[in-house]
């Protein structure tokens, strides 16, 4: 196990601009000893997944990638994230970089290429060969999807990137030039059908049972995200409405494999719903709760900043039960809804406002949440270890979670990466941009735009949305992608594909509340003024990089 792990650290090692040969000199085993037994190429692929990007900026603990985004403020004012918001990043002081993502498509064009050679005979009398045979033979087209994730990742935030498809030499790594974005959405779209075509359903019933590996849904999951990016505002000014259609098109066919279905119940940190495409899962640990919970229940553990606090801006998306939309104001809360108490804002609201949302007057483990001035989870300050915008995160909150000494529970976590609300909302979205109008079909794409959208809303208990232009169906998807996926790695993205950033990315507010009695009232108030401006749609290309390799020039505009 000691050699295996010494050539996969091997395998991980590179220099110049990350696309170095496969390094055998620190290890006893060859490139080629890795692929004569099932065991070794498993372990090689395995390795390829390790690549995929956390959800968060680095690793458990630190800031949701949401904190770049008007959803959140972080606690930690000095913390990577706060770049987003202040304009404190540049090509030589980079913020989400994952340039270093090379490195996963290097091995995965190394697994490729070595896997065209694998030949397991010698061991045909083993009672496992055949069934090694058939499950290798899914191998190529799971490192072929991951290579599309791989490169998805770095088209998002770059646009133009360099697309090598083999094993480079450093010189070569040196010279190799960017592939317009199209054309890198080109080459996932057709990687994700072919491999499509040739994965299983599921790896339930095989040998060992694998879950968290690549099915045909998540392959056609990274292609109809790939085009939903690719048809979006910031890739396509123009509103080519054939991007729209191939997006819609991309969609109706992971829903039409009949797999996934919507999940009235929770998905995060469950692997097991049946909306859940693919999820990356992680061993048990505390330090999401200990930076995330309310400082009271970590017993004395949190012992610096930090914290991903939702935004008074996202608490505004969150409608009434009654689906009227609800705003604190400077003359306090707002609404249309008759129905609706507004001495109690925090109740009677979207379902998923509570899944998302820790609010004053909620319960949690047991406890009453105070975020009212003088509450016992009020903070006037960063520096006070709680939140400053007046709510505290519920998503993928592991509420179990225990400080208490003597008495201590650790769970795992499982980050969502697809689900199939994601898909009705591709599709519902593509819909409405191609057709104009949300409530008209053509042809296969036999489900309009409105009834796409209207099933995620129900699933989550909320009223059908009933608008009829296709302006304000825009309004409404949009919203519907802000609140279904909260702290699920969207708004950030979302923001920049649909180019509305001079909008929405400026004031940052929380709420002030105060009490008297058992009345409460609330008042808006400015918690960040942060910047924004166009060439963030984009991030820049490392210099290093582009010191390394001129013909990554020109620059993103604006850097």
């Amino acid at each position: 196990m000691k050699k295996i792990l010494c050539i996969l650290t091997a395998a991980l090692l590179a220099a110049g601009c990350n696309f170095l040969d496969f390094d055998e000199s620190s290890s006893d085993y060859t490139r080629e000893d890795m692929y004569k037994t099932y065991s070794n190429i498993q372990r090689m692929l395995t390795n390829i997944y390790g690549y995929l990007p956390n959800k968060d900026i680095a690793d458990v603990g630190s800031a949701l990638r949401d904190c770049g985004s008007d959803d959140a403020e972080y606690a930690d004012p000095d913390a990577g994230v706060q770049r987003f918001g202040n304009g404190n990043w540049s090509a030589l002081n980079t913020v989400d970089d994952k340039w270093s993502l090379y490195n996963g498509i290097r091995s995965a064009n190394e697994f490729l290429e070595s896997m065209e050679t694998v030949d397991l005979s010698m061991y045909k009398y083993d009672t496992n060969y055949q069934r090694w045979l058939d499950h290798l033979a899914y191998y190529p087209y799971q490192a072929r999807v991951l290579r599309a994730m791989f490169f998805f990742e770095l088209a998002r935030r770059y646009g133009d990137i360099p697309m090598p498809l083999t094993m480079l030499t450093a010189e070569e790594a040196n010279e190799i030039a960017k592939t317009p974005f199209n054309e890198v959405i080109d080459f996932i779209v057709n990687e994700c059908t072919e491999s499509a075509a040739h994965l299983p359903d599921t790896y339930v019933g095989m040998l060992n049972d694998e879950i968290g590996r690549v099915t045909r849904g998540v392959a056609l999951a990274v292609k109809a995200k790939a085009l939903l990016y690719a048809a979006s505002p910031l890739h396509n000014p123009t509103g080519d409405k054939s991007k729209w259609q191939k997006a819609a098109a991309a969609a109706k066919e992971l829903m039409d494999l009949n797999l996934y279905r919507l999940d009235p119940a929770e998905k995060a940190n469950n692997y097991a719903s049946p909306e859940v495409i693919f999820a990356i899962m992680r061993s048990e640990s505390q330090s999401f709760e200990r930076y995330n919970f309310p400082v009271r229940f970590t017993e004395g553990q949190r012992t610096s900043i930090a914290g991903t606090y939702p935004t008074q801006n996202l608490v505004d998306a969150f409608q009434t039960a009654g689906g009227y939309d609800i705003t604190l104001t400077s003359n306090g809360w707002q609404t249309a809804d008759p129905d609706f108490d507004l001495s109690k804002p925090y109740e009677g609201r979207d379902p998923r406002f509570a899944r998302t949302i820790l609010a004053n007057g909620m319960s949690f483990k047991g406890a009453t949440i105070e975020t009212f001035v003088g509450g016992r989870d009020y903070s006037a300050t960063r520096s006070d270890l709680g939140t400053m915008t007046g709510y505290y995160l519920r998503r993928y909150i592991q509420e179990t979670t225990s400080f208490t000494p003597e008495n201590t529970v650790t769970n795992k976590h499982q980050w969502i990466v697809f689900r199939y609300a994601e898909t009705l909302l591709t599709y519902a979205e593509a819909m409405n941009e191609y057709l104009g109008n949300p409530t008209a079909t053509e042809g296969n794409l036999s489900l309009s735009a409105l009834d796409a959208l209207n099933l995620v809303r129900a699933n989550a208990g909320m009223p059908d949305v009933r608008v009829t232009s296709q302006a304000d169906f825009r309004e409404a998807v949009r919203r519907e992608w802000r609140v279904e996926f909260a702290f699920e790695d969207h708004r950030f993205w979302d923001v920049r594909r649909w180019d509305i950033g001079a909008a929405t990315q400026g004031q940052i507010d929380g709420v002030e509340i105060t009490r008297t009695g058992n009345q409460f009232s609330y008042k808006r108030i400015t918690v960040e003024n942060r910047t924004w401006s166009a060439r963030q749609n984009l991030f820049p290309i490392p210099q290093s990089e582009l010191f390394c390799n001129p013909n990554l020039n020109p620059q993103n505009t604006g850097w």
